[in-house]
């Protein structure tokens, strides 16, 4: 008896949502040097410090495609950096990245620079900003 092989054709796609790729590249450029904090200002960084968990996506807006990425990103950074050299450390980092772990290509990069802190106004900020929002907690069971 002879079997008869009929060969089809597989139909075969791999998509990504942009909040995958927005967590990838947050996750590189969180440990760029000269980053601060990647958001939209310091309210979302210190809203992050007070859970158990950082939101990587903040800060970071991904267009995705079949093939290639855009992203937008908003970050502050520290007073005395070179913001060129951040910039093309975040472009290199993120872009092979990207590429080693999804397949695409970034085609677009933008950084807006949100703020310039020095560390210490940066610390200074961050934890009087953690007073005045625990200042503000009100919860009869703490009475």
């Amino acid at each position: 008896m002879d079997a008869t092989i009929t060969k089809t054709d597989l139909t075969r796609k791999l998509t990504f949502e942009n909040g995958v790729i927005e967590k990838i590249a947050g996750l590189v450029c969180r440990n760029v040097d000269g980053i601060l904090s990647l958001d939209g200002g310091m309210i979302s960084e210190l809203t992050d410090r007070f859970s158990k968990t950082t939101d990587p996506t903040k800060g970071i807006d991904a267009e995705v495609g079949e093939k290639q990425v855009a992203l937008d990103m908003e970050a502050t950074i520290e007073y005395g950096a070179d913001a060129r050299q951040i910039f093309d450390e975040i472009c290199t980092k993120t872009q092979r990245a990207i590429k080693n772990y999804t397949g695409l290509d970034v085609v677009e990069i933008n950084l807006n620079i949100n703020d310039v802190l020095t560390k210490k106004e940066w610390e200074q900020q961050s934890t009087r900003k953690k007073d005045d929002i625990a200042n503000e907690v009100t919860d009869d069971r703490v009475k």
